[in-house]
């Protein structure tokens, strides 16, 4: 198996006053450098999903893909993840929000175990499924991209359900804390500096 990774950094951050969430600090760091931290140790390749300029994403020193218009929410940046990832032979991608810093050591390999093998699977905690961060068989392409064609709504877990995606549990819902608003951020800034 050979998992690549992508961070899912195309959403236009309304309610941070259409802020570049990617770029927004936490912690003194970019909110980007929190979840590539998490999810780079876990997989074998990662890329951004990101629409605009990709120079002001250049200094990670990963690939940016756009996903088009991004009509179609997570879903475009998902197909652009996978169209990048199968010709350089991944079996599996692994997404991740851009805007979640605090997810798991383990997501990667629970959620393959919750997979068994080539399917797919979504993180759920606390009874609630977490459907960007999710493992998708790189044969999803075709499929997604019937999905999206067909008109259906642009719903990455109505899209799971088509695939059968398995659900892998895990302890901590803070894990997957999504930064949406100001006050989220600031929670997180309080959260760190707890920790620290």
């Amino acid at each position: 198996m050979r998992i690549f990774g992508a961070i899912l950094a195309g959403g236009q951050g309304r309610r941070m006053g259409g802020a570049d969430k990617a770029l927004l600090p936490l912690a003194g760091r970019p909110l980007i450098a929190h979840a590539l931290d998490r999810l780079e140790p876990q997989v074998e390749r990662l890329a951004i999903s990101a629409n605009g300029d990709p120079a002001r994403l250049a200094r990670f020193g990963l690939p940016v893909l756009p996903d088009g218009d991004g009509s179609h929410g997570p879903l475009s940046g998902l197909l652009a993840a996978l169209d990048w990832a199968a010709p350089l032979g991944a079996t599996h991608l692994v997404t991740a929000p851009v805007d979640a810093p605090f997810l798991p050591p383990d997501l990667v390999p629970r959620l393959l175990l919750a997979a068994e093998g080539p399917g797919a699977a979504l993180a759920r905690s606390g009874g609630n499924d977490h459907p960007t961060c999710g493992l998708w068989p790189i044969t999803a392409r075709e499929p997604l991209r019937a999905f999206l064609a067909s008109g259906a709504k642009p719903r990455v877990r109505d899209f799971a359900a088509t695939l059968q995606a398995a659900r892998a549990d895990f302890p901590d819902d803070g894990a997957f804390t999504n930064l949406n608003t100001p006050e989220d951020l600031a929670a997180a800034e309080s959260r760190l500096k707890g920790a620290a």
